[in-house]
């Protein structure tokens, strides 16, 4: 069981992490057994964006969830009620299955993603892994789904404050390319921006690469969708 004191601490941590600048997801492996936790922003097929990671893996988790447009924290979000998969390695599942072949091999044997709801608005997830796999307690879940609900608030005055467009310049989870690049699929093929990242994604995938190395391509103009062009 979590002692009490340590979900007040964490708690107070994140509901000051907007004053503090402080990382949002640090204090969910303080009452968890977490190895590691990351928390996104979920808005539109071009609006997405990792607002914290706790280290690589969960990063590069999170980036694989963007690019393939499925995984646990899609489900959390749609779902709004925590997805627990104790054994992701070796449990089929259907929702995400291009997700579950992407990870595997990575250093994850457990995921659990909790929803980032304010009121009836849904924005994001947080997604927390352990290298080993095994459940969260009751207990650990029930602590992990109150700071999110305390994180959901920040993550909101995040993105209305415009840091969607300026916090994350220049770090290492910024997806600011990849809106670029969208930009540019879309006034070069007059599509939607729906469909402007869909080809990115096939794209990457067809290459075996993630969507952050095809925007690349297509800002520094080493790649183009326009039809007078071979792809």
């Amino acid at each position: 069981m979590t002692a009490r004191p340590a979900l007040a601490a964490a708690s107070r941590a994140v509901a000051l992490s907007f004053e503090r600048g402080t990382s949002l997801c640090e204090p969910f492996l303080t009452i968890t057994p977490a190895t590691g936790a990351s928390i996104s922003f979920l808005g539109t097929a071009t609006a997405q964006a990792t607002i914290c990671a706790s280290d690589a893996t969960a990063a590069r988790l999170d980036e694989l969830q963007f690019d393939l447009g499925e995984g646990p924290c899609w489900e959390a979000m749609r779902s709004g009620i925590p997805v627990l998969h104790p054994d992701i390695q070796n449990r089929a599942n259907p929702v995400w299955p291009e997700f579950a072949r992407a990870i595997h091999g990575e250093p994850v044997g457990a995921m659990f993603a909790f929803p980032l709801v304010v009121s009836s608005l849904e924005i994001g997830a947080v997604d927390l892994y352990t290298t080993a796999a095994g459940p969260l307690s009751s207990y650990e879940i029930a602590d992990a789904a109150t700071l999110a609900s305390l994180a959901a608030w920040q993550v909101l005055r995040w993105v209305l404050t415009g840091q969607e467009d300026a916090g994350l310049e220049g770090s290492p989870y910024s997806r600011r390319e990849i809106h670029q690049a969208t930009g540019m699929v879309i006034a070069q093929l007059d599509v939607t921006a729906e469909d402007a990242l869909l080809l990115l994604r096939a794209h990457a995938f067809s290459r075996a690469l993630s969507v952050r190395e095809i925007a690349a391509e297509i800002v520094e103009r080493r790649l183009s969708f326009s039809p007078e062009n071979d792809i």
